[in-house]
């Protein structure tokens, strides 16, 4: 096997190495006619960049990496295709890592992405020790957070108001007149810690009994929320309402409460959190709290592109709104 090489285009063309260095790089020094004729050459022999010895001389790959705990979670897929599309409008490319839930292979990859060379990287950390883990590689390279809070730590980052998300869908709720509502979740991470807080307040607030149901399992998944919901249906249900922590778990839900026939929202009404495309479908119609992946990815990626092309310093905290979204799992009472 033989790499094509630019030399090997020339011959083919008949013309100098130079000539089809100037024709791929789009100058103004040769016709449009050559240029049109090398670069289908070059389509035709199966060329392609060396990348590797184009990142020497610029000193910069145009790569970005991107770490995310599951990509088989439609939330981080979802945020992972904005974030591509918005990268490559700037003329970067994307490496996707998948972490999954253990803190070593989580620093494994940024440190596989460093080795790269990557020109900055993008993180939807897996855990609350996520930062302080990786801290001492993120130091040498521009990097934003993704869909996690932070809070207080000197790290940009893009997040939803998670507290704000549950708060509406109990209030919501409780305007259909339910007084009876379960959280139904995980606690491990901040952004899940962040969704019971808001579930509390509400609570507070409107004079509700708190009634969690709380995840054993370190991912939301929908397995893991039918898992989880088989368990709760075994047990008597004297609650009108479950809040999911996400929209994985309330598919699950969804799936459990269909084989024992449990009527969603004849007998409960059910609200989940992220909007992830599958919520919308006929047969789930999920209501459900948004967050505005698009948005979110975009922003992060642009927050990067500034640091990596201006070298910006410093770092920012971007807190976007929720919004509740209005579907056929939940019914008002009496």
């Amino acid at each position: 096997m033989k790499n094509i090489t630019l030399k090997d285009v020339a011959k083919a063309a008949n013309v100098s190495y130079a000539t089809v260095s100037r024709a791929l790089s789009g100058s103004s020094q040769i016709g449009s006619e050559t240029r049109e004729r090398i670069i289908k050459l070059c389509d035709e022999m199966g060329y392609t960049a060396n990348y590797v010895a184009r990142s020497m001389v610029k000193k910069k790959t145009d790569l970005i990496g991107f770490v995310v705990p599951s990509i088989d979670n439609q939330f981080m897929s979802e945020l992972a295709y904005y974030a591509e599309t918005c990268a490559r409008a700037h003329g970067y490319n994307i490496m996707l890592c998948n972490s999954g839930p253990d803190l070593k292979q989580e620093k494994a990859v940024v440190k596989l992405l460093l080795g790269r060379q990557v020109d900055g990287i993008l993180i939807c950390p897996q855990s609350p020790k996520t930062f302080e883990n990786i801290q001492a590689y993120t130091e040498q390279v521009p990097v934003v957070f993704l869909s996690e809070n932070l809070r207080d730590h000197p790290q940009s980052y893009v997040a939803v108001d998670n507290t704000k998300g549950t708060y509406l869908g109990t209030e919501y709720l409780y305007s259909l007149g339910h007084r009876d509502i379960l959280y139904f979740g995980q606690r491990r991470s901040t952004t899940h810690q962040l969704r019971a807080d808001g579930y509390r307040k509400a609570c507070q607030k409107y004079g509700l009994q708190e009634r969690f149901f709380n995840s054993t399992y370190p991912q939301s998944s929908i397995e893991n929320g039918y898992q989880m919901a088989i368990e709760l249906f075994s047990q008597p249900i004297d609650y009108t309402a479950i809040l999911a922590s996400t929209d994985s778990n309330a598919i699950g839900i969804l799936q459990a409460a269909d084989e024992l026939g449990i009527d969603i929202p004849g007998r409960l009404s059910l609200i989940g959190f992220d909007n992830i495309w599958s919520t919308s479908l006929p047969r789930i119609d999920l209501t459900t709290v948004e967050q505005p992946k698009h948005l979110m990815a975009t922003q992060a990626v642009e927050m990067l592109w500034d640091k990596i092309e201006n070298g910006t310093q410093g770092y920012v905290h971007q807190i976007l709104t929720p919004t509740l979204i209005q579907r056929g799992t939940c019914r008002k009472i009496d």
